[in-house]
């Protein structure tokens, strides 16, 4: 008579420890792989958004010396601008990057900024983003309001956006797939300017 193994003889105890140990392993090399998957698709997908005011020279040097589109942003912030805020996300494979800073500045200032970056504006827009601009008849993207305290992306229509400069870096049939653009948006009635430049 033949004897065989069913599921209702009970193993030796040397099988009972080491299917603990494998079934042990196979939950750790799980749980650790899928940690690691997701750590790495986590990292590269979502970049990292500066917004600690105090790293804005540093900022500005980095990109300074690998574009010009930022020129017109201030040299540093010093102690004496008011609710100053500041949001840069640096470029990386899977995204483009862009760097604003807002800041509050006395009235007769913001109206010779004003007077001074509408001579220089290649095109002007009252309120919206990147999107309402860019699909505008001869428009151009520009950014949304990283800065904005709420969590709307789009300029209320208080505010003038003044775009300096933009440039189409897309392919035939795919305009402004590529690109980048710069410019400020200024609230006179807040006293408020945003420098920004964006790239994607």
């Amino acid at each position: 008579m033949k004897r065989s193994f069913t599921l209702g003889q009970n193993p030796s105890p040397l099988v009972k420890v080491m299917m603990i140990i494998l079934f042990s392993f196979g939950s750790v090399g799980v749980v650790g792989g899928s940690f690691f998957i997701k750590k790495a698709f986590s990292s590269s997908n979502q970049p990292e958004i500066v917004t600690d005011t105090s790293r804005y020279r540093e900022i500005r040097h980095q990109l300074l010396s690998s574009q010009n589109k930022i020129k017109h942003f201030p040299t540093e912030i010093s102690t004496g601008f008011e609710n100053v805020r500041l949001a840069y996300s640096p470029e990386n494979s899977h995204s483009g990057s862009y760097f604003q800073v807002r800041l509050k500045k006395s009235p007769e200032q913001i109206q010779q900024l004003l007077t001074q970056y509408r001579k220089q504006a290649k095109h002007q827009y009252r309120g919206g983003d990147t999107n309402v601009h860019a699909n505008l008849p001869n428009g151009v993207p520009t950014t949304f309001f990283y800065t904005s305290e709420y969590t709307a992306e789009s300029f209320p229509p208080s505010y003038e956006i003044l775009v300096l400069n933009a440039e189409d870096k897309g392919r035939p049939g795919f305009k402004w797939n590529h690109g980048d653009s710069s410019g400020v948006a200024i609230d006179s009635s807040a006293s408020e300017i945003i420098y920004w430049a964006e790239k994607w």
